[in-house]
């Protein structure tokens, strides 16, 4: 059919000194380590291939003090797909780990909600603790793909291909999309940072980051709406997807297939 998707994850950097501080607003057990891993995901049928996210490389790792085992770019590559010629990115937000390699797409348009781009170069970026996520030289990439006729707004939702939708979220970021993927076990939700991990949506327990903590919440609830079950929501930074979801090449589970259904409970 010609609108159902292969969905796949590809993990290309994690952070292991993280504390559940970090990951939940709260959290009575806040000093337990809490690993994040970092991922960009690909939608393919056939000969189309769509991105989602385009990460963040190795110089932006070292800024951060973040380092990354692959530059995401070249995880494409180790999958097959090459950025060169890759016609459709969906980015999610605009957060440097998100938004970090977008001139590896010289071809690509980039679908990003109207609101994302407004408050990226906004006044709001006149507070260091909204700015921290961005980094200003991503920024200025999108606004050239936007003046070289390659940036595709929406506002609300959107449909990028047959099967393939966006969501404005908002909360962690203020035009933060999740992406609606019809596969062939139904629709799967690509939360990205609407819910880092599992226990986020799944226990409705906000993430430090956020501008506007309601937002966050109702997202939980819609990205349940958007998904066939909670089992079709898969989370931006979780290593549990890597552990739940059949990996593409044996011994390797960086890069794992989403439109199967996992392989255990998750929480």
């Amino acid at each position: 059919m010609s609108d159902i998707w292969d969905v796949f994850a590809l993990k290309y950097a994690e952070r292991n000194t993280r504390t559940r501080a970090d990951s939940f607003l709260a959290d009575p057990h806040h000093d337990l380590p809490h690993a994040m891993d970092y991922f960009v995901w690909v939608l393919r049928q056939g000969s189309k291939t769509i991105v989602v996210d385009t990460g963040y490389d190795t110089e932006e790792g070292q800024a951060r003090n973040r380092k990354i085992q692959i530059n995401p770019a070249d995880k494409l590559r180790q999958f097959g797909v090459d950025p060169d010629t890759v016609d459709t990115v969906i980015i999610t937000h605009l957060h440097y780990d998100h938004a970090g390699c977008l001139t590896a797409f010289p071809k690509a348009k980039l679908h990003v909600q109207a609101i994302e781009m407004a408050y990226a170069t906004g006044p709001c970026m006149c507070h260091d603790h909204l700015r921290a996520p961005f980094t200003g030289e991503h920024v200025c990439d999108m606004v050239r793909a936007l003046f070289a006729g390659r940036v595709q707004f929406s506002s609300g939702s959107a449909s990028i291909a047959d099967g393939v939708e966006t969501h404005l979220i908002g909360g962690h970021s203020r035009g933060l999309q999740c992406v609606r993927v019809k596969t062939a076990r139904g629709w799967v939700v690509l939360a990205s940072d609407a819910s880092h991990y599992f226990e986020n949506y799944r226990r409705e327990k906000p993430f430090p980051i956020v501008v506007n903590v309601e937002d966050m919440l109702t997202g939980f609830r819609t990205l349940k709406k958007l998904a066939e079950s909670d089992d079709h929501i898969i989370p931006g930074h979780d290593p549990i997807v890597r552990s739940i979801y059949e990996p593409v090449f044996s011994g390797d589970d960086s890069i794992v297939a989403l439109h199967v259904p996992p392989k255990g409970k998750v929480l």
